[in-house]
């Protein structure tokens, strides 16, 4: 679907190009906006680009297409349903895992609360995790 097929769909006031803006009844306004409009940059900074289960964890799973180094991703901890900020230190696929913090060579990866691997390599906060530098400790 088009984002300006949307029912009371207007352009933004800010940009004034099409499909920046999602406005209808069901959307609150923005009083910090000329006319009250959100727009969809607004609304685009409130979808996770990252989901953690347990703050336990050292993981995250990257939920977006096409994540590339640089981007300050929104994460969120689904057990706690709360939010922090991650930069990503490289493009990392959809599905795949980024840390939380720096991990250290041997040390035990942590998602869903538990123990999925160990680090083969240093890893570091925002670096993608995949079978080059974690592995299972079952073999």
């Amino acid at each position: 679907m088009e984002i300006d097929s949307v029912p009371g769909f207007t352009p933004c006031p800010l940009r004034g190009r099409r499909g920046d803006s999602l406005q209808n009844e069901d959307t609150p306004g923005r009083p910090d906006r000329p006319g009250g409009r959100t727009c969809q940059k607004d609304i685009a900074m409130s979808i996770p680009h990252c989901l953690v289960h347990s703050p336990k964890d050292t993981v995250g799973v990257v939920v977006v297409e096409g994540l590339k180094s640089g981007t300050d991703m929104l994460c969120l901890i689904t057990e706690t349903d709360t939010t922090f900020n991650l930069k990503a230190k490289a493009d990392i696929p959809i599905g795949h895992k980024v840390a939380l913090r720096d991990v250290k060579k041997g040390d035990t990866i942590w998602k869903y609360g538990e123990d999925i691997g160990r680090a083969v390599a240093n890893i570091k906060k925002g670096e993608h995790l995949h079978v080059h530098n974690v592995k299972t400790k079952r073999w």
